[in-house]
């Protein structure tokens, strides 16, 4: 990503929202838009697919706070004609000829990076004063490659106890023929003739001095002389891999994890992008969770409320006898300790159990009988407090 695409590329408009869109609502399009042109639910679609690398791109700006900044920072600066060509007049005493393609190094020139550094600060000392730091030009090097987002669902015990699952991904990959350089195996990038490796060159331009990337070979320094034919030069492909990754004990619904390396190559060689795994997971027809603790509601009688007794409920990992006191209200909460989430540290969390007394809709004749009895035998219950209120009302 160059910081001439931050000037002539709407990033916003490629999520579909506005300028003033909050960070969820930037995500939440984001993640619609991923899904809807994402290259394995468009198989064979080229438009899908750049779609999806349009979208890509536009979150990598605009989803991370600082990137956002200077982007907007960037577009706000040039939009306001600072540096527009001819600023006083062309022809005019005191006008200086600059334009954006003088800047990055025309139309299919060289790109300066941008976002890795020190952001607008050293963009522009390096454009006018020929460099970084004394002077000396630096080169770019190969871009690293774009980052990768998927989606993964897994089962409710498999996201308490964690796991490891085959996650098979279409999307770029290190050129297996010439190993990401781009060159015909057998061959090698040489150093670029115009810049002699340096990656950039410098011109003078009435008072100032200009660094631009060099627009022989983009920046990076070096030239394929024999550019590899299975990649023709880029040093990736398009291609399905299957990565193992191992999901932790404990991850949660919504949980993203970050695969460092595992996304797009850089360019030629370059470092590449990260893969980002945003996991669901699917709701348990028994359990649920609150934290680190797994909750679970069993009903019990109300015989079994009123006298008491030992109850068998199920874990994840088998099972574990609570015992119910005598004289039990419904929806008291009996815990069974360190049979809920492992943590990170090895302790657990708890299993909540909620006891849920049921009242029965029909009864037999000698079960109506005994209820009476035990009725007859039984004091009312305690409500003095509501009978005050009830008297006013009468």
């Amino acid at each position: 990503m160059s910081s001439k695409d931050w000037i002539e590329k709407d990033y916003y408009a490629a999520l579909g929202v506005e300028k003033s869109a909050s960070s969820d609502e930037i995500k939440k399009s984001y993640r619609k838009l991923a899904r809807e042109s994402h290259p394995d639910h468009n198989p064979g679609d080229p438009k899908a697919e750049e779609r999806f690398k349009a979208v890509s791109e536009a979150y990598a700006v605009l989803g991370d706070e600082k990137k956002r900044r200077e982007y907007d920072e960037m577009r706000s600066l040039f939009g306001s004609g600072a540096f527009r060509r001819n600023a006083r007049g062309a022809g005019q005493p005191g006008g200086m000829p600059f334009d954006v393609s003088d800047l990055f190094g025309g139309a299919g020139g060289g790109e300066a990076q941008f976002g890795g550094g020190g952001g607008l600060g050293d963009l522009f000392s390096s454009i006018f004063t020929g460099g970084g730091a004394g002077g000396a030009a630096r080169p770019r090097g190969p871009g690293r490659g774009r980052d990768v987002e998927t989606e993964v669902a897994l089962d409710f015990p498999d996201a308490v106890r964690g796991v490891t699952l085959p996650l098979t991904l279409r999307a770029p990959g290190v050129c297996e023929t010439c190993h990401g350089n781009g060159a015909k195996p057998g061959t090698q990038p040489v150093a670029c003739p115009v810049c002699h490796g340096a990656g950039v060159t410098t011109r003078n331009q009435g008072s100032f001095s200009f660094s631009e990337p060099c627009r022989n070979c983009q920046g990076v320094g070096t030239v394929v002389e024999e550019k590899c034919p299975e990649c023709h030069g880029t040093g990736g492909v398009t291609k399905t891999r299957t990565l193992n990754v191992r999901f932790p004990a404990g991850v949660a619904d919504g949980q993203r994890i970050r695969l460092a390396g595992r996304g797009e190559p850089g360019e030629r060689g370059g470092p590449a992008g990260d893969l980002f795994v945003h996991v669901k997971v699917r709701p348990d027809e028994l359990f649920g969770r609150t934290g680190d603790d797994l909750t679970l509601t069993v009903p019990i009688t109300f015989a079994e409320a009123v006298l008491g007794t030992d109850l068998r409920v199920p874990t994840l990992d088998g099972t574990v006898t609570l015992r119910v006191p005598p004289g039990t209200p419904s929806g008291r909460v009996l815990r069974a300790r360190g049979k809920g989430v492992v943590r990170r540290d090895g302790r657990a969390g708890d299993l909540l159990v909620t006891l849920d007394v049921v009242v029965p809709a029909t009864l037999s004749d000698e079960a109506r009988a005994a209820l009476e009895t035990f009725a007859a035998q039984t004091p009312p219950a305690a409500r003095e407090h509501l009978d005050a209120r009830v008297r006013r009302f009468s």
